[in-house]
């Protein structure tokens, strides 16, 4: 089976919601520009070609560019390309710099493709459209618009210095490479990808709590994957007593492992568990124990306080502070009742889950823990994405769409935390 990208006409229907929680909330914003984002419309195969090569060029930075985006340049002049670029790393040179500065003297008169709309702005580095004007490129193609309002208006900026632009070509690839850095700026938040490995009918463990290995080999490796291209891999006390997870990236080589975040209301994570073995974790809980503070912090882990009315962690409040801390996504890898709490809070954005075939029965853990409902109408829904072949097992993709009635998310304060440590 090949990974084939698909929608659900079930979850678009059934609710009247033709798109995600998150999509409403900022893909407007996303799509939104200073020139007209003309989506593929008015492309031929030559300018199709080199943005797939300036996309395969960002992904590049998948594992290195955060916090920034993902970014690839191409410049072709004449039909042949004399440059090429991508962004690896915060505080190095742009897409659009290194591909100048390969094409050198060949860049004048050529039309740069790029992935992001040039940043106007002085951040670490300064900006792009300067580049682009000094160095004379005639035409600018972006797929999507910047959603940054301290970087945007590139484009508009390089039009009214005479450089022809256009916007929108690829946008959707273009935006998959970067749901976390423009959730994170447009929203405030990461993007959270919860993942979940389970048995046909969707059993995450034995009654026993055993769940290992209830997917193939592949399937893991795959989830190594996503470990490698996110900020931060979130699990709950629960998880790390039963399991003592490592939640580091092993399957793939990587020049850098995600951020432990471990959600624990009581402060009751012991100072032996292995993930703080790398000497960074951060530990989310809802009250003060300085002893137990004291006892993480010998092992380079940092408390942050963060309660809600509750006595447990504000879970959407979390998600801020995650933000501000530069995290552009997160993976969630813990059991079904903080996934259910994250799902019935609106902290989740999508769904990845790994589908094995075989049956366990129905004394089995379950996927999500949440309260029950007595109508359809009140249940969440989601819309696929992907699914995708992995081994003998399948991997399913899919974006919250709907989280209506007892499971709707509320509001979280940006301030109404006390951070420590």
């Amino acid at each position: 089976m090949s990974s084939t990208p698909q929608a659900s006409a079930a979850a678009g229907s059934a609710g009247g919601e033709p798109a995600g929680i998150a999509d409403r909330a900022w893909l407007d914003t996303v799509a939104r520009a200073r020139v007209d984002d003309t989506g593929d419309c008015g492309f031929d195969a030559a300018d199709r070609a080199a943005m797939a090569r300036a996309l395969e060029l960002a992904a590049r930075g998948l594992f290195t560019a955060t916090p920034n985006p993902r970014v690839g340049c191409v410049l072709v002049r004449d039909g042949e390309v004399v440059g090429e670029g991508f962004h690896a790393r915060a505080g190095q040179p742009h897409a659009e710099v290194n591909a100048l500065a390969a094409a050198g003297p060949r860049a004048r008169g050529a039309t740069a493709y790029v992935t992001l709309e040039p940043c106007n702005h002085f951040g670490r580095t300064p900006p792009c459209v300067d580049a682009l004007l000094a160095a004379g490129v005639k035409r600018v193609v972006a797929a999507l618009a910047d959603p940054n309002p301290q970087a945007g208006g590139g484009l508009e900026r390089l039009r009214a210095a005479g450089v022809e632009v256009a916007l929108g070509l690829m946008r959707e690839p273009a935006l998959e490479l970067n749901r976390g850095f423009v959730s994170r700026v447009t929203r405030g938040r990461p993007w959270v990808r919860l993942k979940v490995a389970a048995s046909l009918d969707g059993r995450t463990a034995l009654a026993n709590r055993l769940s290992q290995w209830i997917t193939g080999e592949m399937a893991r490796a795959d989830a190594h994957r996503w470990r490698a291209q996110s900020c931060a891999v979130l699990t709950g006390i629960g998880t790390v007593r039963e399991d003592d997870p490592q939640l580091t990236v092993r399957a793939l080589d990587t020049p850098r492992q995600p951020l432990p975040v471990v959600i624990d209301s009581g402060l009751e994570l012991a100072p032996g568990m292995r993930l703080l073995a790398g000497g960074r974790a951060l530990v989310f809980c809802a009250r003060e124990r300085a002893e137990a503070r004291a006892a993480l912090a010998a092992r380079g882990a940092e408390v942050v306080v963060l309660p809600n009315a509750q006595g447990k962690v504000d879970l959407p409040a979390m998600l801020h502070e995650l933000a501000r801390r530069e995290i552009n996504e997160v993976l969630v890898e813990t059991g079904a009742r903080l996934n259910g709490s994250l799902l019935r809070e609106g902290c989740v954005d999508e769904v990845i889950a790994y589908i094995a075939p075989s049956v366990i029965g129905e004394r089995g853990i379950g996927m999500f823990d949440l309260p029950a409902i007595d109508a359809l109408a009140a249940r969440a829904l989601l819309r696929f994405t992907e699914v995708a072949q992995i081994g003998d097992d399948v991997r399913l993709r899919a974006h919250v769409a709907r989280v209506p009635g007892p499971f709707a998310p509320r509001t979280a304060g940006a301030g109404n935390h006390k951070e420590q440590g």
